[in-house]
């Protein structure tokens, strides 16, 4: 099953323990990992269920492509890391 970890910086503002789950894809992923925890659901999803800007997602080290959809895919074994995004200015 997929890993999804959420980064202990991310950890300090909402509770998202590391969790396996059945998937094929971003979404599924995500659905699974943040299902009966609205705040968290919330602070990584908008509205629409796409990525938020402040966050971002990566697949066995690679970034995902579909932050509306998520439909990247995930294997079996992969490892799904969600972080906040840093930005400048």
């Amino acid at each position: 099953m997929p890993r999804v970890v959420f980064t202990p910086n991310l950890q300090r503002h909402i509770a998202c323990p590391p969790v396996s789950v059945e998937a094929r894809t971003v979404r599924e992923a995500l659905e699974a990992a943040l299902a009966g925890n609205a705040r968290a659901r919330a602070y990584v999803l908008d509205d629409q269920s796409a990525l938020r800007k402040h966050m971002v997602v990566f697949v066995d080290g690679k970034r995902i492509t579909d932050r509306v959809h998520l439909s990247d895919p995930v294997l079996e074994n992969g490892e799904i890391y969600v972080l906040q995004a840093l930005s400048g200015g």
